[in-house]
């Protein structure tokens, strides 16, 4: 089988954010296209509710709970790499672009990486041989004296700062970046086709991350604020892809998966927010509004056109599925969390497999078939809900959206997700119907509790000398600062 070129999108955004999944804005044209022209995943989830562990699963197809990134500090605490984390991937996970080496693909992730930012955590380090973008978030700006702004890179040396050489003017939303990432997107394709060469490019914009932003052409253009200017600029970005894919002629022979790395951050809304659609709450929690996504597989003459496939997925299926399509095998040393879905692109075959709901180290839910049980309940606590900071805006479930962690373990709450995709009539416990779908989901459970063997933790440590200093490439740009003097601490995860 020929080495086929891959592409996956994976960036912030809600379930309720596309056009094709109702959005009454129809802002999406482009990617209710590449829909109507590829399989559309309505059951398709991630594998934390936050950035950086869902990155990791995407590119390892693990749990973070295998993985390590998660934290152990405290019970069920998200956990991600903020700029004083010290950990961050470990060399001892295998990642997707690893694996396609052996194929002779050549690999490029453009955005936002979200695995650790000290050098051994970088990209370059993990398999890539191309890198355009940062390694954290695009908060800031800050003040150089006691945190530094963000750095951007192109491969192993920085070329600016976020804030400073890579504009973003939080008053009015604009920044050229997605701009800048598109450029780079379409340059690398250009490039690879013209060589003849297999590649995987990974296109991984933070747009729709607060603080919001979007280039002058979008900005003001949406009828959702300037969110939307956002999901606006990237449902363009895609579409000028798909376009080119098309034009150099290889659009038969890419195959493209577009999704998210958490719901939308309800918490944050409605300026710097999107839509998480009929589901409960949104970014953080275990509810369906945390952690299911849109997702559409996109690939002329191999995956039907406008079909929708009712398989439960997750983002660790992009590894073994993007490892298939290139002809290779998953790693046979150590579990693999992520199915090859190619049956289901090329058959719409469903393959029975459940959904596991992790927050932290504590599996909060599980989802086998429609019916979903909840083993332990948070959104966030009083203190963190007294303060303002709110995950499930207007959507109060009593006994479900709970201030304290709620343990269920005894007897899970257990929603019917095809009649109740909004998680607020639990089943009763005196039903049939419940005692049926609770022996089917322990079974499950005891099977998964059972072959689990945790990895070593990545995301409990921080430091104020680890972050942003003096990145390497710093010195040509006259951009190094002085780092503090180092001074450990277990970091606090408040969600």
């Amino acid at each position: 089988m020929p080495a086929v070129p891959a592409k996956t999108y994976h960036m912030t955004m809600g379930w309720g954010d596309l056009g094709v999944f109702g959005q009454p804005s129809k802002e999406t044209p482009n990617l209710d296209s590449m829909a109507a022209q590829g399989m559309l995943f309505p059951n398709f989830y991630t594998a934390n509710p936050l950035c950086s562990p869902s990155r990791a699963s995407l590119l390892t197809g693990r749990l973070p709970v295998r993985n390590g990134f998660y934290t152990t500090n405290a019970h069920a605490r998200n956990a991600y790499t903020p700029q004083e984390i010290v950990g961050g991937i470990s060399r001892d996970e295998i990642l997707l672009p690893q694996v396609l080496k052996k194929k002779g693909y050549v690999n490029k992730i453009i955005g936002k990486w979200h695995l650790g930012h000290r050098a051994h955590h970088l990209p370059l380090e993990h398999g890539f041989d191309e890198w355009f973008g940062a390694p954290n978030c695009h908060f800031g700006p800050y003040n150089s004296s006691d945190r530094p702004n963000v750095p951007v890179y192109n491969n192993s040396q920085m070329v600016g700062r976020y804030y400073e050489e890579f504009g973003i003017d939080k008053k009015t939303g604009e920044s050229n970046l997605t701009q800048i990432y598109l450029e780079e997107g379409l340059d690398f394709i250009f490039h690879q086709n013209m060589a003849q060469r297999p590649f995987f490019l990974y296109w991984a914009a933070d747009a729709t991350h607060a603080p919001v932003y979007a280039s002058k052409r979008f900005l003001g253009k949406s009828q959702r604020g300037r969110y939307g200017d956002a999901v606006m600029e990237l449902d363009y970005s895609v579409g000028q892809m798909l376009a080119w894919l098309r034009a150099l002629g290889i659009d038969k022979d890419t195959f493209v998966f577009f999704t998210s790395d958490n719901g939308a951050a309800v918490m944050s809304g409605p300026k710097q927010s999107g839509s998480n659609g009929p589901f409960l709450c949104g970014k953080e929690t275990t509810f369906e509004g945390g952690m299911r996504e849109p997702a559409i597989a996109w690939w002329p003459g191999h995956i039907p056109a406008g079909t929708v496939s009712q398989q439960l997925g997750t983002v660790m299926d992009l590894f073994s599925t993007s490892l298939s399509v290139a002809g290779l095998s998953v790693p046979d040393d150590r579990l693999i969390d992520g199915l090859d879905l190619s049956p289901v692109l090329h058959n719409n075959t469903l393959i029975n497999r459940p959904i596991f709901y992790y927050r932290g180290n504590e599996m909060m839910a599980v989802r086998v078939g429609p019916y979903k049980a909840h083993y332990w309940t948070w959104s966030n606590s009083w203190e963190e809900f007294n303060r303002g900071i709110n995950f499930c805006p207007g959507q109060e479930v009593a006994g479900v959206t709970t201030h304290t962690q709620q343990e269920h373990t005894m007897q899970p709450l257990i929603f019917h997700l095809g009649r109740d995709p909004g998680e607020k009539y639990p089943i009763s416990a005196v039903t049939k119907e419940y005692q049926d779908a609770l022996s089917r989901i322990t079974a499950v459970v005891e099977k998964h509790k059972k072959g689990l063997v945790p990895g070593v933790p990545q995301l409990n440590m921080c430091d104020m000398a680890v972050m942003n200093w003096a990145p390497p490439g710093c010195e040509k740009l006259g951009k190094c600062l002085k780092a503090p003097k180092s001074q450990p601490w277990k970091c606090d995860w408040p969600h």
